[in-house]
């Protein structure tokens, strides 16, 4: 099957939940915008670039798409708590130095314990004490996690540098970065969420063949994880026609903004370890590993099969380390439909 009007072929893309094994194709070097760094104590912003390897990762997945959706600003769930600012801006066309959104939660103070209790009026029946056993009050709704299609292709790069995760094996450094119109997003919150997800001990760091490090934008790394809009998803990953998954292209890690804020339908609203899947699944490929199958009806999915799109009988997962050995599945990977709701 081909993509709709593009005559593309899903076969042809590159590896992400969506992509299959990694094949190695030769392509002129593309001069690629990375994260900027700090300079000094000056403040002044430098940029920085990279060509890219020649190695560029295909996919070949069936491009049918599903649906439409305008282009322009999409609201989705997340849970947003005190954004701050942080990281360099990198130029393309000119600097633009995007503010973060400081997140604002303000809560009724708690009347004290001792507190005297105000007299009940004339004629009015005084409240019935509530259980030490009621349930807490619900949590007030998250916030909504705005973004465009198109960012501005520049970068805001976290600066905090971590610990290294992992007892063992080759180390790789890797930096965190978001991409500039993505504002409810800080590159320092986020870069936490990276690196506690590839630091878990059911991750790719558990079994003593890796070891990663998060590292600032001024240090040299190994690859950088890039939360994108769905137009610079489909730029960097070689594929302008789908704007709804993520991949791994060369040294980059791209994580698709929209999948980020929404996740997916059969993972039914654990945003949470949906987000975990996609980052282990795209570091996956970054460590060689190429698409698998589900290996058991009702068990849980490998990390590398493409569950973005389909579980095929098997059960979400988000981790490389079931049990506490590596789960796999056969080699290979389905041809599910991407659809076009980026």
């Amino acid at each position: 099957m081909v993509s709709g009007s593009s005559g593309v072929s899903a076969r042809q893309r590159y590896p992400g939940p969506d992509c299959p094994s990694p094949a190695l194709i030769r392509s002129p070097p593309v001069p690629v915008l990375l994260p900027g760094v700090v300079s000094g104590w000056t403040g002044r912003r430098t940029v920085s670039t990279l060509t890219v390897s020649e190695s560029v990762d295909r996919g070949r997945h069936r491009g049918r798409r599903r649906g439409v959706t305008p282009a322009g600003v999409l609201t989705a769930v997340l849970v947003v708590a005190g954004l701050v600012a942080g990281g360099a801006v990198v130029t393309q066309r000119q600097g633009i130095d995007l503010g973060a959104l400081v997140g604002d939660v303000r809560r009724e103070p708690l009347r004290p314990a001792n507190a005297a209790v105000p007299p009940v009026p004339p004629g009015e029946q005084a409240p019935a004490p509530l259980s030490s056993a009621a349930p807490p009050a619900a949590a007030p709704a998250p916030a909504a996690l705005r973004y465009p299609q198109r960012g501005t292709g520049t970068w805001r790069t976290a600066t905090a540098q971590g610990a290294v995760a992992g007892r063992g094996g080759q180390l790789l450094r890797y930096r965190v970065a978001v991409e500039g119109g993505i504002d409810d997003v800080d590159p320092e919150r986020f870069g936490r969420e990276v690196a506690m997800v590839l630091a878990d001990r059911r991750g790719w760091t558990a079994d003593g063949r890796w070891r990663l490090q998060r590292v600032g934008g001024d240090t040299p790394a190994d690859f950088t994880v890039l939360l994108t809009t769905p137009v610079t998803r489909g730029e960097l990953c070689g594929d302008t026609s789908d704007r709804y998954t993520s991949c791994r292209n060369g040294d980059r890690v791209v994580v698709n903004v929209a999948r980020w804020a929404r996740g997916v339908p059969d993972f039914r609203g654990d945003l949470g370890t949906y987000r975990a899947y996609v980052l282990n699944h795209e570091v996956g490929h970054r460590l060689g590993r190429g698409h698998e199958r589900c290996p058991a009806a009702g068990g849980p999915a490998p990390v590398m099969q493409q569950q973005t799109l389909g579980l095929h009988g098997c059960r979400p997962n988000a981790w490389p380390m079931v049990g506490g050995s590596l789960l796999t599945g056969p080699a290979g990977e389905y041809d599910d439909p991407i659809p076009s709701d980026g």
